[in-house]
């Protein structure tokens, strides 16, 4: 669902550091921690920047099974790794580079099924942050966001790479989409480098465009899915929850919104009865009426931070790499353990995954699985 919801958080972390193991990684990285069917799947640079590397660990030792790597020039902000979260599907897994290099590799080996380049394939305009959106499978289709004249939106089929169908439009934004039956149609939701947009699943065919009411958004956080009605968060705009009409066009007016809590690259998440979000402090918004009722302006949450929820707790890993849990109660949100991995000022910026018992988490070259139950 990309909603950010697990389905159990412990009710205390750790008092210390105990990691079932770390892994040196090839190089810094921003991109998040993909998991599944026994592997630990990141992409990093060489040590000479010249090079994506996508690495896969195993998930009980931390050994290193395989490595691919390809030659990737350019130049960004924020360095030039990977920035996509890669799709575990199967037995393959996707990732997409920031300079747009598209791979299907077996899981098990890491060898390349196929292979595109989204961006000199699909006329990609030059993006300063590079392509962003994590790849997204959804009724036996890859979706993917080159942000091209003639392909803004295409859809690939899975096994070969061949185009199922491309959608005009323009340029890409910098979050990833997701997939679901919104107004009765199945359709994808996300941003493109100006507006959100739905796109009908089967065709491509855009099925509605909302433009915001404040220009200039960096597009980055997710579209967050609540029953049938989205969820929307920028640094211009707000938050805002949106209802469909039944032809599933958005309905343009927002049901509510909430204009303290605007991210510009952090993605909300629904918790109990609220939106938790981030922007300068921590924010939880009434679902109904999007208006704030819980603050917490501890210095941990001053820059940014990610946050996973499970039904009545939340769970953020700082950019000072703490992780800090709080448990939501009725209206109250109390912090009930918190744990440093990191020395202040580690600026981490890769999403945490979280599979089983443990979470799996990338400061700057370290891999590292940390049990979130005692053994």
């Amino acid at each position: 669902m990309r909603d950010g919801k697990v389905a159990w958080l412990p009710d205390a972390l750790p008092q210390t550091a105990a990691f079932d193991w770390t892994a040196e990684l090839s190089g810094n990285g921003i991109g998040g921690i993909a998991v599944g069917a026994g592997c630990v799947v990141v992409g990093s640079r060489d040590i000479l920047d010249r090079n994506d590397v996508f690495q896969c660990f195993d998930i009980n030792t931390g050994t290193l099974l395989w490595q691919h790597f390809y030659t990737a020039p350019g130049q960004l902000d924020y360095g030039n790794s990977p920035r996509a979260t890669p799709l575990i599907h199967a037995d393959l897994v996707y990732t997409l580079g920031a300079f747009g290099h598209l791979y299907c590799l077996e899981l098990e080996t890491g060898l390349p099924l196929w292979q595109r380049n989204i961006a000199q394939d699909f006329s990609s305009p030059e993006m300063t942050w590079g392509h962003s959106g994590s790849p997204l499978i959804a009724d036996g289709k890859l979706i993917v966001q080159p942000g091209g004249k003639q392909a803004s939106i295409v859809a690939l089929n899975p096994e070969s790479g061949d185009v199922i169908w491309k959608t005009p439009g323009i340029a890409a934004g910098y979050s990833s989409f997701i997939a679901g039956t919104f107004g009765g149609v199945k359709q994808i939701i996300g941003s493109d480098a100006m507006t959100l947009g739905g796109w009908e699943l089967n065709t491509g065919k855009r099925v509605w465009t909302l433009i915001p009411p404040v220009k200039g958004d960096f597009m980055v956080p997710t579209a967050v899915p609540f029953g049938d009605e989205i969820i929307v968060a920028s640094e211009n705009n707000g938050t805002r929850r949106y209802r469909f009409s039944d032809d599933g066009v958005i309905v343009t007016q927002p049901v509510a919104q909430n204009e303290d809590l605007k991210p510009d690259s952090h993605t909300p998440v629904v918790c109990g009865n609220y939106v938790f979000g981030i922007w300068n402090e921590l924010y939880g918004a009434d679902l109904k009426t999007m208006t704030t009722k819980i603050t917490n302006p501890d210095d941990a949450f001053a820059v940014y931070g990610c946050l996973v929820c499970s039904d009545d707790q939340l769970l953020s890993l700082t950019q000072d790499g703490e992780l800090i849990l709080m448990s939501l109660n009725k209206d109250r949100l109390k912090i009930t353990s918190r744990l440093a991995l990191a020395e202040p000022g580690t600026d981490v910026l890769s999403h945490p995954a979280i599979a089983g018992d443990s979470i799996y988490l990338r400061i700057n070259r370290t891999l590292m699985k940390l049990p979130l139950l005692q053994r």
